[in-house]
């Protein structure tokens, strides 16, 4: 058993909130309520006096490169890494090699993930070998446990196709997760047309490749009724063409990432490969429209694209370099300084769109904390600074380190037993 007293508690579900104490038996939270007394026996009390209790992030698009990549990142240390950032539920990403287009190696990364002191799971493949031409067992794979669908790292092109895979998983009641870039407008991924492709002397990747196939995916998911995410949102047009479907369908969501909402292409221009990123950091306009898209609810979920690469890799020239950043380790503190300090939203809010709302999505049993629900709990110091410079991650691809970042995760726990 596990008593977390002293607490300040907010469960973005229910709206609950106040100086709670939590009492965990198992993986289940047993009792919340004031003054609860350590039941004796094998109870383990943390106090928790200033620190904020809340359910335990969870992270609907990370990539953890096993198989395939394992001097990158491995299903251990990226599930280190998700509990370091206070994170109790993520799930994979199916850009491996092989990648999870069949039971195999699906039943290969559930295994793997169940080793880990967190809940690990993973999305399958939209098409066979993610080539964009057939599409993958998804029943079959459905009742193997894939938590959902998607080709991220490469856009679906063929619009019967997709189509299809919406009929299919709207049948299932399986969210669809979409990476929106049309590869034929982007010259050169991961820098934004404008200033920072000028800067390099280069094409860069304009928002209208990610605007065109935002349009046709909403339109498509208003067709057939398909619960789809358009992940990793980056433009203020891709937001607006949210923002218009989510009035016309619920099953329409939409994410943003901490770089998204907190850098613009600029940071390309300071750190190079480091801020190198597919969809790429736009411009100002941009970010504040991601961050009212945040506010307004038409985008209500973030996550992470944990996206890890070697120093080796990353050190190349800006055109050869592989797009992408780590992120579950700064994400909350991120949220925390970019968008709770900043005024923009309460912490409940934030808590919802880094808990609650991933798991509605992946109809997950988490981002709540209630009686009887799951004992994954995240205690936070929102007024501690910190400053990000090593990482339990593999890899150190990021343009945050040696930021000043508020909100420090002071323990993760999962299934009533401290990870972190």
């Amino acid at each position: 058993m596990l008593l977390i007293k002293n607490g300040y508690m907010i469960d973005p579900k229910s709206g609950r909130e106040g100086k709670l104490d939590i009492l965990t038996k198992g993986d289940r939270i047993l009792r919340i309520g004031k003054g609860l007394e350590s039941p004796g026996g094998e109870c383990h009390v943390i106090d928790a006096e200033g620190l904020l209790a809340a359910p335990g992030l969870v992270d609907v698009h990370v990539h953890f490169r096993d198989p395939g990549f394992p001097q990158k990142e491995d299903i251990f240390t990226g599930a280190a890494a998700a509990a370091r950032g206070g994170f109790t539920t993520v799930v994979m990403m199916a850009n491996t090699r092989p990648c999870i287009d069949n039971r195999k190696t699906l039943a290969y990364v559930l295994e793997k993930g169940r080793e880990t002191g967190i809940h690990v799971h993973s999305c399958a493949n939209v098409t066979m070998g993610m080539k964009g031409g057939e599409l993958t067992p998804m029943e079959e794979l459905a009742q193997c446990g894939a938590a959902g669908f998607t080709d991220d790292g490469i856009p679906l092109l063929n619009e019967e196709l997709v189509r299809k895979a919406m009929e299919r998983a709207a049948a299932l009641d399986m969210p669809l997760s979409f990476h929106e870039e049309d590869p034929a407008l982007i010259e050169n991924n991961g820098i934004n047309r404008g200033k920072a492709s000028a800067y390099f002397g280069i094409g860069g990747s304009p928002s209208e490749a990610e605007i065109r196939l935002v349009e046709r995916d909403l339109g498509l998911a208003l067709e057939t009724g398909a619960n789809i995410n358009i992940q990793h949102i980056s433009a203020r047009e891709s937001v607006e063409l949210v923002r218009r479907a989510r009035a016309l369908g619920s099953n329409i969501h939409a994410e943003a990432t901490p770089h998204h909402f907190t850098l613009t292409e600029d940071a390309a221009i300071q750190y190079g490969a480091l801020a190198k990123m597919n969809p790429p950091l736009r411009e100002e306009e941009d970010r504040l429209a991601i961050i009212r898209g945040l506010v307004d609810g038409t985008i209500d979920i973030i996550a992470t694209d944990h996206a890890p690469h070697t120093a080796e890799e990353k050190g190349k020239s800006v055109t050869e370099a592989p797009s992408g950043i780590i992120g579950l380790e700064t994400a909350l503190a991120l949220g925390i300084t970019q968008l709770v300090e900043a005024g923009y939203m309460t912490m409940g809010h934030l808590l919802r769109l880094m808990s609650t709302n991933p798991a509605n999505l992946y109809h997950l049993d988490a981002g709540y904390l209630a009686e009887g629900g799951p004992a994954d709990i995240v205690l936070i110091d929102t007024a501690a600074e910190f400053i990000p410079e090593t990482y339990a991650s593999k890899s150190v691809n990021t343009p945050f380190t040696g930021w000043k970042l508020r909100g420090r995760v002071a323990r993760t726990i999962c299934t009533g037993r401290i990870v972190q």
